[in-house]
């Protein structure tokens, strides 16, 4: 009974070590090529037509056309033209393939915020209908392009990633102490060119640049995306 027992803990180790294994696979773990098939191919795939590289469906057979795709991304980024995916060229792939859902993510919130410019402050305002407070206006940009965010903008503040000032990308959210007294109070959208959009209570929503005033009162800013 014991020995039965052993074996049967131990196979349950392999089956979970094994299925860490695969939850931890990524593309370029495998080398990939003419005639490989599988879930890394669909990715590869899915990778490949995002970027504009049209290999057609996402089937995961990797034939002539994505091969000729994988030569043209290559080709594109002065590697190694060999159509064959390995660490080197999946690593460049999956960078350009999140940098542009990063970059297309970004543009759409921030698109999102601009359609709101004009649309008045109102203390503990949520929606375009009854106007915006600040954290407010942040919440509902974030939530209609499927992003979850508190509230309060002090709450936000706990959220994401810490971002240098020097390292803001477009839809970061930055964060104010109005009070100057260290404690958050106010937050508004990153759009690029040192500027960010905000619902102000002077000027409802609408866009400022960083000049001496919000850099003096600026606190930090995170990336939830």
């Amino acid at each position: 009974m014991q020995k039965k027992l052993t074996v049967l803990f131990v196979l349950s180790v392999f089956f979970v070590f094994g299925l860490a294994q695969t939850a931890q696979a990524a593309l370029g773990d495998t080398l990939l090529k003419l005639g490989s098939t599988g879930p890394d191919v669909v990715q590869l795939q899915t990778e490949l037509n995002y970027l504009g590289y049209n290999v057609g469906a996402a089937d995961g057979i990797f034939g002539t056309k994505t091969q000729a795709g994988v030569i043209n991304f290559q080709t594109a980024k002065s590697l190694k033209a060999d159509g064959i995916v390995g660490p080197i060229t999946a690593n460049a792939l999956t960078n350009a393939y999140t940098t542009k859902l990063h970059t297309d993510k970004a543009n759409a919130i921030i698109a999102t915020a601009e359609k709101y410019i004009g649309v008045p402050y109102h203390w503990g305002g949520n929606s375009p209908a009854t106007g915006f407070d600040c954290s407010g206006f942040v919440q509902y940009v974030f939530a209609q392009n499927g992003i979850t965010l508190p509230r309060i903008s002090r709450d936000q503040y706990a959220f994401g990633t810490p971002v240098n000032f020097t390292d803001l990308q477009p839809g970061d959210v930055v964060f104010f102490s109005i009070a100057n007294n260290g404690i958050v109070d106010h937050d508004g959208i990153y759009i690029g060119n040192s500027q960010f959009i905000n619902a102000s209570s002077s000027k409802g929503v609408t866009i400022y640049t960083f000049g001496p005033y919000w850099k003096s009162i600026y606190l930090g800013a995170k990336r939830v995306f």
